[in-house]
């Protein structure tokens, strides 16, 4: 049944792909969807891109192997769309047009800040797409019930094919629609099971969560903060800076900040924002409880020998709600959640893919002294998603076998590093300069790729990357907590370095630009 049921997610998703896919040669038809899309609907897509299938697994693993700090992980996801929403989301819609490159290159222009905004862009995007598409061999697997080599990798390029397909034909739209379509499967069956858990402990969570606590190993140590981060040398330093990481990066990659171009207006995107947080609020309790039932009902040892970093914590605890005695009602539910999680691979990939197309495309390709044609660029655009895709899915071959961690831990701290530094300046400080800028990109980016190596993520654990080995140096796992004040010093620093005259020429340019803007809100409005 789970077979049938992949079959036919990828069947649909591939057929809405080519229906709703840009049928001439309109940019803004590829890049946006002609901001057709309803708030309810783009909301939708927003909470849809923004939840991966490394922030359901992740999370959920994190919540059954460590309780009280995954909580803290999940609010921390809820929070940083708050971040996004009230901070940056209509400035963003205003600023922006396609891509990243077009925000950060509005007040400092120059082909060298949008390459430098397109290489952030897919190095930030790349790690969590090789987490992505490495979690499907895994999760097929794990539902299906093989464990051959050549079986998961076979699932990995077959995925990974097929996300390019979706990418190149469905555009903007196309992609929409399948963030629509997961985000709708994930919650109503993640509602399901939420509904099963609670009722298996008398709709008491206090005592799903002293279950949990007993069968943890742990105790009490359980429900506290801080079992996660124990072992290290500064417990609460590392886990504020995990947190950091989550909360400024989550909300400033590339592929959740592109969803705010799609909006018609800022009344759109503020109403579109509110659905994307009330919907990313709600799957947060949902995985909350289901990481705690998992760990109550099927214990915290067998989540971790079924998987190290607990990944598959969120299915185990979905087939526990069901209970021993297993009817056809609850096999189609729980094979309605598996085809949930699988679409979500799918969609998270899809997603991730057309923000590096488009910022090869629209950044690099088309920002030439002679203009490209509407219609080169989107073919352009299309050949880019192959460029990204086909590299991606190489990648993930080779690295299925390792703890995918520190990829996802990547992503996240280039996105708090480099890239909200650069948004937060680029949006909101008048004498930002061009030199202010590719410091911020380049130095963030820098302070991320010396630090991350030195972590307990990549060497010196079982859980590591390279267990075997030990060069760890640096006292916490991940890296915001030194590398995000380095991006944004980088920033300042490269701001005064650009000398008094340019930064009152770019304090001049910003309120011109600013003028503009307001304009176009007015307009919007209206």
């Amino acid at each position: 049944m789970a077979l049938v049921g992949f079959s036919a997610v990828a069947a649909i998703t591939l057929l809405l792909c080519v229906m709703t896919g840009p049928d001439r040669d309109d940019l803004a038809e590829f890049y946006t969807g002609y901001s057709s899309l309803s708030p309810m609907r783009n909301g939708l897509a927003i909470a849809g891109d923004y939840i991966s299938a490394a922030t359901v697994l992740g999370t959920g693993g994190v919540i059954a192997l460590f309780g009280f700090d995954g909580v803290v992980l999940a609010l921390s996801t809820a929070l940083s769309l708050l971040l996004l929403m009230f901070l940056m989301a209509e400035p963003l819609r205003n600023a922006g047009r396609f891509t990243m490159g077009d925000v950060l290159a509005r007040q400092t222009p120059g082909r060298g800040v949008r390459i430098t905004a397109c290489a952030v862009t897919i190095a930030a995007l790349l790690p969590m797409m090789l987490v992505q598409l490495a979690g499907t061999g895994q999760l097929m697997s794990f539902l299906l019930g093989f464990s051959g080599e050549t079986l998961r990798t076979g699932c990995v390029i077959g995925v990974g094919g097929m996300m390019i397909s979706y990418a190149a034909i469905g555009g903007m739209k196309g992609t929409a629609l399948i963030q629509i379509l997961k985000i709708v499967m994930l919650l109503g069956s993640g509602a399901v099971v939420t509904v099963l858990l609670l009722y298996r402990f008398h709709w008491n969570p206090g005592a799903l969560f002293d279950a949990a606590a007993r069968n943890s190993g742990a105790g009490q140590a359980f429900l506290h903060p801080g079992l996660e981060y124990a072992a290290g040398p500064r417990p609460g330093l590392d886990m504020l800076s995990s947190q950091l990481a989550v909360v400024l990066g989550g909300a400033c990659l590339p592929h959740v900040t592109m969803r705010m171009y799609t909006a018609a207006g800022a009344r759109q995107v503020r109403r579109s924002m509110s659905w994307a947080v009330s919907l990313v609020a709600l799957f947060v309790l949902v995985v909350i409880v289901v990481g705690f039932g998992a760990t109550a009902l099927v214990g915290r040892e067998t989540v971790a020998a079924t998987d190290a970093a607990g990944n598959s914590a969120y299915l185990l605890g979905s087939r526990a709600a069901f209970g021993t005695d297993v009817t056809m009602v609850e096999t189609v539910l729980f094979t309605t959640v598996g085809t949930a999680m699988f679409l979500t691979l799918l969609a998270s990939v899809a997603g991730m893919i057309l923000a590096c197309a488009n910022s090869l495309a629209h950044d690099v390709f088309a920002q030439r002294a002679r203009a490209l044609s509407p219609r080169r660029e989107m073919t352009l655009a299309r050949l880019s998603a192959v460029a990204v895709g086909i590299p991606a899915i190489a990648l993930a071959t080779l690295v299925q076998h390792r703890s995918l961690q520190p990829l996802a831990t990547l992503s996240f701290c280039l996105g708090a590093s480099a890239l909200c530094p650069a948004l937060v300046y680029s949006l909101f400080w008048r004498r930002y300069t061009r030199t202010g800028l590719l410091c911020t990109l380049i130095g963030g980016s820098l302070a991320v790729f010396a630090l991350l190596p030195g972590t307990s993520l990549v060497s010196g654990t079982p859980v590591a990357a390279f267990p075997d080995a030990d060069f760890a140096w640096f006292p916490f796992t991940t890296t915001a907590l030194v590398s995000v004040p380095a991006g944004f010093l980088a920033g300042w620093l490269g701001t005064l370095a650009s000398g008094r005259r340019r930064t009152e020429e770019q304090r001049r340019r910003y309120e011109a630009g600013e003028a503009e803007l307001l304009a176009g809100v007015v307009r919007s409005a209206g």
